[in-house]
């Protein structure tokens, strides 16, 4: 696979939450503001990137019956590390954020790719893989809030774009306001795809479970 199509992959046709479905508990959490959804992807990305790296370059030396351990541990050390640097310098962006900042230790995203692509490849591909999955990550995230700010809030980054005199459709900012533009965006995607001619291949087998090699399965899942 050539890299520009790895790094590209995860932007729309791989996209982790539009098209994957992961990572959806704080997609819809904290993506209220603009703000807040680019400082949650700019964390995953780079615990995404520098633990795709690690678990590449040690893939040949952990045993396969303790990787996922192994890769949890990994991720936890980045996410520290993230978690640390955004209270000394980010404080209200940490407050924002909440549990879901140390909740990327556990993110589907970071550890589905660590499974299916940094353990299987090398270096520069994982580090190019987990650059394009935070990117998509990130876009869909500050797409997200972007919406829900300006038509919630009548704001931008904090930047008022809609008068005062001008009533709020506060739904957006509610719960069921972050599933109605989830499925919107999702719809959007898939229509891209079918009319680009890009529509990506589904399979319920095997390959893309990362629990692929502790159950034992050989075929697709019934």
């Amino acid at each position: 696979m050539k890299k520009s199509q790895i790094f590209t992959n995860g932007l729309i046709k791989e996209n982790p939450v539009l098209r994957l479905v992961l990572g959806t508990c704080p997609t819809l959490a904290v993506t209220t503001l603009a703000f807040n959804g680019l400082g949650m992807g700019v964390a995953a990305t780079f615990v995404l990137f520098c633990s795709n790296i690690v678990i590449s370059a040690l893939r040949k030396m952990i045993p396969d019956k303790v990787r996922l351990p192994a890769y949890i541990t990994v991720i936890a050390t980045f996410v520290s590390i993230v978690q640390m640097l955004v209270k000394a310098y980010v404080p209200e962006l940490d407050k924002a954020l909440g549990v879901f900042l140390p909740l990327i230790v556990v993110n589907c995203i970071i550890l589905g790719r660590a499974e299916m692509f940094a353990s299987k490849n090398k270096v520069l591909d994982s580090a190019i893989d987990g650059l394009g999955m935070g990117l998509g990550f990130t876009l869909t995230l500050v797409v997200m809030g972007s919406i829900r700010e300006i038509i919630g809030s009548g704001s931008w980054f904090g930047m008022t774009i809609i008068p005062e005199s001008v009533e709020r459709f506060t739904f957006m900012t509610t719960p069921a306001g972050g599933f109605f533009t989830f499925g919107i965006l999702m719809a959007l995607v898939i229509f891209i795809e079918n009319r680009t001619g890009n529509k990506k291949k589904r399979s319920i087998g095997c390959e893309g479970c990362p629990s692929q090699g502790a159950c034992g399965a050989k075929g697709g899942c019934e």
